[in-house]
């Protein structure tokens, strides 16, 4: 991933209330459609011009191309608040993150956690995110709809990896269970990714707890009950289950790896 700094100039009198919402509101747009990773954006104002650093998923992430409906129109009305259209300054590579993947997959799956920032949408062939805005839109323009997706399952990560509430098993049961509403939605929108793309794309649906590791090498898909869903050789060192009908890729209980 890479790092850019945005700098906005003022052409005539604004307030900083006027600018701070136009910027915001192109920032927000940006990343519902996975052009700029992260939630919370530091803009500073100074010298009369205000300044944004951003983690993008490819060098050319904010070209032109690339922007939804939503952008576009941020970017229009830029002009209002009476500021010019962004100058980038690319800064460069961020050493603490993962490349994106740029060759077309043969299958992908939605996977992600509380520790990444970058593209839910993974590669099967090698694990490294898919930037979001490479796909057609998923909703209404853009893929806010998968943003909040992963915001949901990111909280309920860390919930359960905390373990220090009872609030712990009712993210569990969210993460790990093929009838809670946060599997529901991903579900479906797993179904519209590959519906759109025409790639097979899967769901990971976590693992932990079990009685054994053979109870847990026995155990059934959860959504049809097949058993044929157990490979011999893990993919990508991870998933040690796929249930192709079903869409599902899985681990053995990481209680019992």
């Amino acid at each position: 991933m890479f790092v850019t700094e945005l700098r906005f100039e003022c052409f005539a009198d604004t307030t900083i209330s006027a600018a701070e919402k136009a910027i915001n509101q192109l920032l927000e747009a940006y990343r519902a459609n996975g052009q700029i990773l992260g939630r919370e954006f530091a803009v500073a104002f100074n010298d009369g011009e205000f300044r944004v650093r951003l983690l993008m998923p490819e060098k050319s992430s904010l070209a032109h191309k690339y922007h939804s409906p939503w952008v576009k129109k941020a970017l229009a009305e830029l002009t209002d608040a009476k500021l010019l259209a962004p100058r980038e300054k690319f800064i460069g590579q961020d050493i603490n993150s993962e490349v994106s993947n740029t060759d077309t997959p043969s299958w992908q799956l939605l996977y992600t956690s509380f520790v990444h920032m970058c593209s839910p949408l993974r590669s099967g062939d090698n694990l490294l995110p898919i930037p979001l805005y490479r796909l057609p839109a998923t909703f209404n323009g853009d893929h806010k709809r998968i943003i909040r997706w992963q915001s949901e399952w990111q909280a309920c990560d860390e919930l359960q990896m905390a373990a220090a509430t009872k609030a712990e098993f009712a993210a569990l049961e969210e993460l790990s269970s093929p009838d809670s509403d946060l599997f529901r939605r991903g579900w479906d929108l797993r179904g519209r990714i590959e519906y759109l793309t025409k790639i097979p794309t899967y769901y990971y649906l976590y693992r932990v707890g079990g009685q054994d590791l053979a109870s847990e090498k026995a155990r059934p898909c959860p959504r049809c009950g097949s058993h044929d869903w157990k490979l011999d050789e893990p993919l990508l060192d991870m998933f040690h289950f796929r249930c192709e009908p079903c869409r599902i890729v899985s681990n053995l209980s990481w209680d019992h790896q």
